[in-house]
């Protein structure tokens, strides 16, 4: 398979080259390089994006690593890797980024649960507003709370029957994990343009599932 159209919509290369660098934790080298070369990004080969904040990565180009992954190992590995690597691109720095570098001080850490899920779920959906093409808002619907992100660079160009962007469930999952302290909580995908929908919202249901 080969990118989108360059979409026109950029991540910072951190971001970029942190999700690389995720998913080479999770499938090896030699697993990375087979997914580049199916995506259609083979200048990325031993040639990560720079450690910076420049506006450069095209959306389309992250979603090209999701679906080569679901092609190369089928939608239920693929989607099982992408979650992991998901989670990963949290865990190794994404943390550090922006409006979320206070979250985990002591006096955070202290809150009760609700506040720090209340506080800290629009923290997370700032960083990636501030720094990337990728607006995310939150809203509190009760029982959950919706996260979209508008436009989407885990399916962008892509179709499906179903919401397939796993990558940034995973990300959202190790997010909350971090946040509460080592709880889980349940993410899902409710809505997502790949499969017809407007934009693409995530479930973040307030009550640990663990």
């Amino acid at each position: 398979m080969c990118p989108a159209e360059p979409s026109g919509y950029y991540y910072p290369n951190l971001i970029a080259r942190i999700y690389l660098e995720a998913m080479e934790e999770v499938m090896g080298k030699n697993g990375l390089n087979a997914i580049l070369n199916l995506a259609g990004l083979t200048h990325l080969i031993d040639h990560y994006p720079a450690p910076n904040m420049n506006k450069e990565f095209d959306f389309a180009d992250y979603s090209a690593l999701n679906g080569a992954l679901e092609d190369m190992y089928g939608p239920r590995g693929g989607r099982g890797l992408e979650l992991r690597a998901g989670r990963a691109s949290f865990a190794r720095g994404l943390q550090n980024l922006g409006p979320l570098t206070g979250v985990g001080d002591l006096t955070f850490r202290l809150l009760p649960l609700s506040t720090k899920l209340r506080v800290g779920v629009p923290a997370m959906a700032k960083v990636f507003s501030q720094v990337s093409d990728q607006r995310s808002t939150v809203e509190d619907r009760g029982e959950y709370y919706a996260y979209t992100m508008t436009p989407c660079p885990v399916c962008w160009g892509r179709t499906a029957e179903q919401p397939i962007c796993f990558a940034g469930r995973g990300l959202l999952e190790e997010g909350l994990h971090w946040l509460s302290g080592g709880r889980k909580f349940r993410v899902e995908e409710i809505l997502c343009v790949a499969a017809g929908d407007p934009h693409c919202t995530y479930a973040i249901y307030k009550e640990p599932a663990d």
